[in-house]
């Protein structure tokens, strides 16, 4: 009775270090390419806890529209998206300046979204604004096809980069001038499911 008594209470313990252990050997090929973690999941999961709560209580009511970057910003999104508390309309774009691993400065849809934006609220959430050419257009032509509002919120902001005059309204984390993966921030495909947001070593990226 009590071994029985010790293992139940100790299961969701094993659980948990099993998870994790299974977690580090999934992930331990990528994390050896990583220089540090800059945001782990707990620091991310408190930081998504305090702005979903903030646009839950700003949007209540209005049945916003949240447009998600593709393809960067998806793991970002559906976390955010299951702890906001309110009706919305979820819906995806695909945009991008970039052409390889630097901005163009001209913004190309790939894919656009669905919706009729005219007399809706829209949340756009990027998972990093550094250059602004992404941001700034997609706000600008939701504001040309109607939209009543448009607000940017961002998991990173990397101001440092910044070349358009625009900012995120809401921001997760600052980010330092580093290149960044994880949670859904890639390098030539790959890191976007690492659970933290982490500096990719150099000799990574500059081969």
């Amino acid at each position: 009775m009590k071994m029985l008594y010790l293992v139940s209470n100790m299961y969701p313990f094993m659980l948990k270090s099993y998870r994790y252990l299974k977690l580090r050997r999934v992930n331990k090929q990528m994390n050896n390419d990583i220089e540090s973690v800059l945001y782990d999941q707990k620091q991310l999961d408190k930081r998504m806890d305090e702005v979903a709560a903030e646009l839950t209580n700003e949007y209540n009511g209005k049945d916003p529209i949240v447009v998600s970057v593709l393809t960067g910003a998806m793991i970002f999104t559906s976390d955010m998206v299951k702890r906001m508390d309110l009706k919305l309309t979820l819906d995806l774009i695909k945009a991008s300046s970039y052409v390889g691993a630097e901005s163009s400065g001209n913004v190309k849809i790939e894919q656009d979204v669905k919706s009729d934006l005219k007399g809706r609220d829209v949340i756009i959430m990027e998972d990093i604004m550094d250059t602004g050419h992404t941001l700034a257009y997609l706000k600008k032509l939701f504001l040309e096809r109607g939209a009543n509002s448009v607000k940017i919120v961002c998991m990173l902001d990397k101001p440092e980069t910044r070349v358009e005059d625009i900012k995120p309204d809401i921001a997760c984390f600052t980010a330092p001038n580093a290149f960044l993966v994880g949670y859904g921030l890639d390098y030539d495909g790959h890191y976007r499911n690492l659970p933290y947001i982490g500096v990719l070593k150099k000799e990574v990226y500059s081969n």
